[in-house]
């Protein structure tokens, strides 16, 4: 399982917004500009599942499980490959067939193939998100109510 620290920031009807910090990994990410739960910055704001009751300030390990993470990765990075190069064979093979240009018919068949799997990684990454095997999830609470600029004086008023 791949595991990440942060803190509570937010807890409602059995979830959590939890900030991270991007991760050594990110660092070497090539989406790492473009990755919509990260903003850009530092830190990261990420909705998880919050099965042991955090609050908001618990310091916290959040996990997602390993297969769904290659899956993802699968579907981002090699699935939009695989699908031009497919795209490529069949336009060479039916240009082949028909005496045309197999370079033009495989550039277009191929790009025609790319397009296709992007809006389908797109579908299916939607419908991934929502489903419980591919949202993180509060593993346990490292220490309870670390005081964040937002809850700096505790539950009390400053």
């Amino acid at each position: 399982m791949a595991t990440e620290e942060g803190i509570v920031t937010e807890t409602s009807d059995g979830m959590a917004w939890v900030k991270t910090t991007r991760s050594g990994a990110c660092k070497h990410c090539s989406a790492k500009d473009s990755c919509s739960t990260q903003g850009g910055g530092e830190s990261m704001l990420i909705k998880v599942e919050n099965q042991v009751a955090a609050k908001r300030g618990d310091r916290v390990v959040l996990t997602l499980k390993t297969a769904s993470l290659l899956k993802a990765a699968f579907l981002i990075y090699i699935f939009p490959i695989l699908a031009m190069l497919l795209g490529a064979i069949i336009g060479s093979y039916i240009a082949g067939r028909m005496e045309a240009n197999a370079s033009v018919l495989a550039a277009i068949f191929g790009g025609s193939a790319f397009v296709a799997a992007i809006l389908f990684m797109k579908y299916q990454g939607n419908r991934m998100g929502h489903r419980p095997d591919y949202m993180p999830k509060i593993l346990r609470v490292i220490r309870t109510n670390i005081r964040t600029p937002a809850n700096r004086c505790g539950d009390q008023a400053c």
